[in-house]
């Protein structure tokens, strides 16, 4: 690292505990908020039974609702008591838990709920906490998500990429970022376009739960061993979000009625469908690229289903590969963005913009609490 690296630089742990509910992730990178200069340490926090179920519960709701004041209070000590081990960072990029999200403002004023107060977590750690990433960017008419593909632009030119190429994020919710490393930075015009693409692991996740006590579909084996229902699928991809175009996100309960289009479906059979829904939801995402990607590189816990990459893979005919073929680290880059994102946070950089979330022009989104 130059003289000039270590003065412009910052180490910055970003942390992120997705829809999926399994725990927090967090990761350090030190940045200036536009190269990536080098990736630290990372850790892994589950939550507990107990507190998942407290989350679980909350979902859906709004500040002052029944149940969110204990899911904030849950969110805040799982953060406070994790992050205390990253005593080198100089700065934390702390995301929250999303509980409710409507940026279109169909069931009233529009508006996202990330639980948990940054101002908290600052005084408990004793640093300086960037947080509340996607209210500004909802409040100035943009979607609020996805947040990670300026991110995912750094990425791309950290790797020495030459050619587009799409990050595919599978979590609860998937989320696609199409790249163009050509271009100088990711709020020039053609570099980045970004969306939700639809649900992910959250119905495969939700069902495994309710039907066989388990977290989830390891390695994708029951979908394996299932057909897939054609007509539930088809009625799937006849939702109108599928229609619109990009940029454009969702709510993990967007689709809260496909657990029950699959309810007449052996266990099997159903794990099958709802991750061909998945799989093809994504690859019809793929028409909105401004040009053909060379490549899709995956990160989240869906890249570890081997049933659910192959099925993206056969529908899309482009190699398909986890980020770690990159030198990438799929279980925390969603983390690691929060740190780079609080970085250009503290510099006065955007976050978003019109092609990542449909935002009218760059906003730089996320409050900056001190520890005092």
């Amino acid at each position: 690292m130059t003289e000039r690296d270590r003065t412009a630089a910052l180490r910055a742990v970003g942390t992120m505990s997705g829809t999926s509910l399994d725990g927090v992730d967090a990761a350090e990178v030190v940045t200036d908020g536009e190269r990536i200069i080098a990736f630290g340490a990372t850790a892994y926090r589950p939550y507990s039974t107990g507190e998942r179920e407290v989350l679980r519960a909350a979902l859906g709701r709004w500040p002052g609702e029944p149940g969110v004041a204990e899911a904030a209070a849950v969110v805040e000590a799982a953060h406070a008591e994790f992050l205390a081990r990253f005593g080198a960072a100089e700065l934390i990029g702390f995301h929250g838990q999303t509980l409710a999200h409507d940026p279109r403002g169909l069931a009233g004023p529009r508006r996202t709920h990330q639980a948990g107060n940054g101002a908290h977590l600052a005084r408990a750690l004793g640093r300086p906490v960037v947080w509340d990433f996607r209210s500004s960017d909802v409040e100035m008419g943009g979607e609020g998500a996805p947040l990670a593909p300026f991110f995912h632009f750094a990425c791309a030119k950290w790797a020495g990429l030459t050619a587009p190429v799409a990050f595919l994020n599978l979590g609860g919710v998937g989320n696609v970022t199409w790249v163009d490393p050509r271009k100088p930075g990711p709020e020039a015009a053609g570099a980045v376009l970004a969306f939700d693409t639809g649900p992910a692991n959250a119905p495969i996740n939700d069902l495994m739960m309710r039907r066989l006590g388990r977290e989830r579909d390891e390695d994708g084996a029951l979908a394996a061993s299932g057909r897939i229902d054609a007509p539930v699928l088809n009625r799937f991809l006849s939702h109108p979000y599928f229609r619109r175009m990009p940029p454009k996100s969702l709510d993990r309960n967007d689709f809260h009625d496909l657990l029950q289009r699959v309810e007449g479906l052996s266990d099997a059979d159903a794990a099958a469908t709802l991750t061909a829904c998945a799989a093809a939801s994504v690859t019809a995402g793929f028409e909105h690229f401004p040009e053909p990607a060379q490549a899709v590189y995956v990160t989240g816990g869906g890249r570890l289903n081997a049933t659910m990459m192959g099925e993206i893979a056969r529908r899309c005919a482009l190699p398909v590969a986890p980020v770690e073929d990159l030198g990438l680290d799929g279980d925390m880059l969603e983390a690691q963005a929060f740190a780079y994102l609080a970085v250009r946070v503290t510099r006065g950089l955007p976050t978003s913009g019109p092609t990542t979330t449909g935002v009218p022009a760059l906003i730089g989104g996320g409050q900056i609490s001190a520890p005092h």
